[in-house]
């Protein structure tokens, strides 16, 4: 049954990414893949409910509930972030380099990858949604949720606190370090990351160990490779104070600032 949600799971991926692709060219815009990204989770929960057997248990509800609220909230705000903009400098800078080729390889190195690692994070909507039966919800499951709650306020707080602070032309150009952003100088990615952990509990309710991977992945992701360290790496010298604000603000986990009183 678990094979089957995969196969469902890996087709809905499939589809997707290529009709974004073909959409992208249309557009001339690789970076539509960005405002995809949590739409297309709440697009594999619905696809392997659909194609599952018998009715979806409790914690199934539970968890295609969570995801569909993150996944569309930051689907949304991805979107309306980006109107208007045209595409992101990331793109831009493989489309030049790649020339005429970019029309094929943007699909492999965009679509494509960035489909083989949703398919991946999507672990825990595979083993909750498409494995039956289930035992009642418990104390994990109450702790995902409320490990997955955390995250969300992180996130949505976080981007929704930066957007008022950059829509005042009066702060152009200057440091945003209040609200949550005071606590971590990325509360975005650390609240994307605590949301999938708490999917990753509901997940282990049922036994399905092995889709901690998906938290896992997303964790090394959003530290390592497309997050804090991507955004980090020149930030010091483009914006006056970031210096300063490294030396008392945690990077991703929250904590209160040193040097200041809790």
């Amino acid at each position: 049954m678990i094979l089957d949600a995969w196969l469902v799971a890996g087709l809905t991926v499939a589809v997707l990414v290529t009709v974004l692709w073909l959409v992208s060219l249309l557009l001339r815009d690789a970076s539509i893949v960005d405002a995809f990204w949590g739409t297309g989770f709440v697009a594999i929960a619905l696809s392997v409910a659909v194609a599952a057997p018998g009715g979806l248990a409790a914690r199934a509800w539970l968890l295609g509930a969570l995801v569909a609220v993150w996944g569309l909230r930051l689907s949304h705000y991805i979107f309306w972030r980006n109107k208007g903009q045209g595409e992101d400098y990331r793109y831009r800078k493989w489309r030049d380099e790649a020339g005429a080729a970019w029309w094929w390889r943007s699909y492999f190195k965009v679509f494509l990858l960035q489909g083989v690692i949703m398919w991946l994070v999507a672990a825990p909507v595979v083993a909750v949604v498409g494995s039956a039966p289930q035992r009642p919800l418990d104390w994990v499951d109450g702790l995902g949720a409320s490990v997955w709650l955390v995250g969300f306020f992180f996130e949505a707080a976080g981007d929704w606190q930066l957007a008022r602070f950059k829509a005042d032309r009066a702060n152009k150009g200057r440091l945003f370090t209040g609200g949550v952003w005071r606590y971590t100088r990325h509360p975005n990615y650390f609240g994307d990351a605590a949301q999938w952990w708490g999917l990753g509990l509901l997940a282990l309710s049922t036994g399905a160990w092995w889709a901690l991977v998906s938290p896992v992945v997303m964790n090394v992701l959003l530290v390592k490779v497309s997050g804090v360290a991507l955004l980090e790496k020149d930030i010091g010298e483009r914006r006056p104070g970031y210096r300063a604000y490294v030396e008392r603000t945690n990077a991703f986990l929250p904590w209160f600032p040193r040097g200041a009183k809790p």
